[in-house]
């Protein structure tokens, strides 16, 4: 494929993956009350938000690596993917630079409106970056061959748009608790995984055949 395009692609799905992972054990960490205010909600924050740029970078790297006539599922994929980027970096600096500095100042109330909690303004932003992120890998699904390994990734992606059902559930359900949080607990492994998947296929994109003249990436 051209240039370093999709090796730039494998090592931001790997930045993305690691991040996951980090995110997930910090949300166990939470869950299960090891982990006190402020550093448990900094963790959460920062390390989602450490997710954002390579990702994006991932999918990046997947549109321009894909044929032309699969480009138009890579070009939807990559505009969820910035919806989603749009709306958790807005979540997760606010709450980093804004909310949780006040709180720690004793004036939480005075940011109540911007704080995430349930069913709350940046709480709904999270809903949203999340569920854009699901609906960019079903998109992404088309883009990707039905044979030998892009089954696997193909499968991957299908399985974490299906995970986006519950997802969807536990942030607007009327009534929120940790029970309804389970329901959320595939996406810790969907979500890693399906990145993974995309990067080892982009891996394996930087070591195929050259796309024929006008397959190229657009200009």
């Amino acid at each position: 494929m051209t240039g370093r395009i999709p090796e730039i692609g494998y090592w931001a799905g790997l930045a993305a993956v690691a991040a996951t992972v980090a995110y997930d054990v910090v949300q166990i960490l939470q869950v299960a009350g090891l982990l006190d205010f402020p550093l448990d909600e900094i963790l959460i924050y920062g390390t989602a938000l450490c997710i954002v740029v390579p990702f994006v970078l991932e999918m990046v790297a997947l549109h321009h690596t894909t044929s032309a006539e699969k480009r138009f599922w890579t070009q939807g994929a990559l505009t969820f993917t910035v919806i989603y980027a749009v709306f958790v970096t807005a979540n997760y600096v606010v709450q980093l630079a804004t909310v949780i500095p006040a709180e720690l100042r004793g004036a939480a109330d005075d940011m109540a409106l911007l704080a995430q909690t349930p069913h709350s303004l940046f709480w709904d932003f999270d809903a949203v970056g999340y569920i854009a992120m699901g609906i960019a890998a079903l998109l992404a699904i088309p883009a990707v061959e039905h044979v030998g390994f892009g089954r696997w990734v193909r499968a991957s992606l299908l399985v974490h748009a299906l995970v986006t059902i519950p997802i969807s559930v536990v942030y607007f359900y009327p009534t929120y608790s940790q029970s309804l949080l389970m329901l959320g607990l595939p996406w810790a492994f969907t979500a890693p995984l399906f990145m993974l998947m995309l990067a080892l296929m982009l891996r394996k994109r930087s070591t195929g055949p050259r796309p024929a003249e006008g397959d190229g990436p657009p200009p």
